[in-house]
């Protein structure tokens, strides 16, 4: 993990220079950005892994980064961590919503940051590929793609088709934890509007069309879900 490229966009150069110190120090190879426009080129042209983004930016604010990164020609390849001032709360869930995996408030620890760093990058890591054509069987539990199709027990479940393709996102990919992010962006398409609420409405519904097959549908506090393994 120390050979991931990480990019930090902070105005302030005190902050800048703290947090380039601490990921440098631990063999993160580190580029820097001062505003949203720098950042944005050098993001084209060295895509990091993940960039640590400052909110309160000259000219092109750290929303609309965010937004760009994550619709863009590196759409969901760059983990954001978002840097946020107190009192910021509308503009952390606005950032959350356009994708980024997390924030940090200021004044924060270095130590906090890297963890989370570590956590984001892990989060990104390269999704396991599904044959969509594949049927699942888990126990009694039969996910059959070509036919939309969810047999409990030898009983079809009856599934909206949002809930049958997050149902078969997770299951195909058993013991990997996505965010809630990953999951609508996955299921819906980067077009759609992803909330917290989105995704937790379509894992209650689908835990109690399941029965007893709904707890293979693992909460993981403070990250999202995962089909047990």
């Amino acid at each position: 993990m120390a050979d991931k490229h990480i990019l930090v966009v902070e105005d302030e150069e005190d902050i800048l220079a703290l947090i380039h110190y601490n990921l440098t120090r631990e063999g993160f190879r580190v580029s820097c950005a001062t505003s949203g426009e720098e950042a944005l080129k050098m993001a084209e042209g060295d895509p990091p892994d993940l960039v640590i983004l400052d909110l309160m930016l000259p000219g092109i604010d750290g929303l609309e980064v965010c937004r760009r990164l994550k619709t863009g020609k590196q759409e969901n390849k760059s983990a954001v961590i978002m840097v946020t001032a107190k009192g910021e709360e509308a503009d952390v869930v606005t950032g959350l919503e356009l994708g980024a995996d997390d924030y940090v408030t200021k004044p924060f620890s270095p130590r906090i940051l890297l963890a989370r760093v570590r956590t984001a990058l892990r989060r990104n890591e390269t999704v396991p590929e599904v044959d969509e054509n594949d049927v699942i069987h888990v126990d009694d539990l039969v996910i059959h793609p070509g036919r939309n199709e969810v047999l409990a027990a030898g009983e079809p479940v009856d599934l909206t088709y949002t809930e049958f393709r997050v149902l078969h996102f997770l299951a195909g990919r058993p013991g990997w934890v996505f965010t809630r992010y990953q999951i609508v962006n996955a299921v819906r398409g980067d077009d759609y509007s992803v909330t917290d609420r989105a995704v937790d409405v379509q894992i209650v519904g689908l835990r109690k069309k399941l029965g007893p097959y709904g707890k293979y549908i693992e909460t993981v506090r403070g990250v999202g879900y995962r089909f047990k393994d």
